[in-house]
């Protein structure tokens, strides 16, 4: 006749929360179960009510650690994979800190050559302007209208000494050039005017706004309209086009007031394009005399080339 286990089910399963707290993870038993009876320990020294002989105590198994929790065995993560919870970082994965880095050398010896010629252009101007001579070249807009109405005003305060206005392959804005016209026409020093390369368009004004006026042999003379863009609602074009059509009033009075001829005519002449040489800008009005050289001709005429005489070898 088979033996039976006659302890009751609630006295096997009834384990004090102390002993069982108290017990490490490691004594706990891992011996694969029967499937017929529920796992038993044997706590030493725990003894049923009634100090009864001991009896098996129920094993409750608990959750195994999973990977991350406390406890679950810790591996480096491989290379660029961030460490999980706990886990201290490997070399290379991003949260290990890094190396400090190195300590920089002395550094070579550098030598820094500076050019006296770098500001050639300013000393120059500068060394025209203590000559009372001011260059007025390319493109004339608004700003550099207003640097060279500031070079003109400078210069008529100063002494009361002629300036000479060299002007070389000018071009304007309208507005600009009356601006100038405007400056030139206040000043209280007379102005001479010397024109070398094309003057073309609206520069004509501030030519025509100089008392004296003359040209290179090689300048050219160009009469023509100017070149105006603008855009916006149907008020403020008509307004810019009024503004304009004022502006082109003023330019070719001025050039009428200089040449004696009649307004009509140079506006007719600028809508055409008429191109002078100084000859013909001398008899057209618009200067009043040719640029020459200043040292006395040689013997016989013939020009100075800086050669050695041939006669001499």
């Amino acid at each position: 006749m088979t033996a039976r286990n006659t302890t009751p089910r609630d006295a096997r399963n009834a384990v004090p929360q102390d002993a069982r707290s108290a017990a490490p993870r490691s004594a706990r038993s891992t011996v694969p179960q029967d499937p017929t009876r529920a796992p038993v320990d044997s706590v030493p020294g725990s003894r049923a009510p009634g100090n009864l002989a001991p009896v098996a105590r129920a094993h409750i198994p608990s959750i195994p650690p999973r990977p991350g929790d406390p406890g679950w065995p810790s591996r480096p993560p491989g290379p660029g994979v961030p460490p999980g919870p706990g886990v201290p970082p490997a070399p290379g994965v991003p949260g290990f800190p890094s190396a400090p880095p190195p300590v920089p050398g002395p550094l070579s010896p550098t030598r820094v050559w500076l050019d006296p010629g770098a500001d050639w252009a300013g000393a120059l101007y500068e060394r025209l302007l203590a000559r009372r001579i001011v260059l007025a070249s390319g493109m004339l807009d608004d700003e550099a209208a207003a640097r060279l109405s500031a070079q003109l005003l400078t210069l008529d305060a100063e002494r009361d000494q002629p300036i000479r206005l060299e002007l070389q392959n000018l071009r304007a804005e309208l507005s600009a050039t009356v601006t100038l016209m405007g400056i030139l026409d206040v000043l209280r020093v007379p102005v001479r005017a010397c024109v070398s390369g094309e003057i073309n368009g609206p520069a004509l004004g501030v030519l025509a706004s100089c008392p004296r006026r003359s040209g290179y042999p090689n300048a050219t003379f160009v009469l023509a309209e100017p070149r105006v863009q603008f855009g916006g609602t149907v008020a403020a074009v008509t307004a810019r086009e009024q503004q304009v059509t004022r502006m082109l009033d003023t330019l070719y009075f001025r050039l009428a007031e200089v040449t004696g001829r009649e307004v009509d005519e140079i506006r007719e002449d600028a809508r055409r394009g008429r191109t002078l040489t100084t000859g013909q800008a001398i008899g057209y009005g618009l200067i009043q005399g040719q640029e020459t050289t200043g040292r006395p001709p040689l013997p016989g005429g013939l020009p100075d080339l800086g050669r050695d005489d041939p006669s001499r070898d």
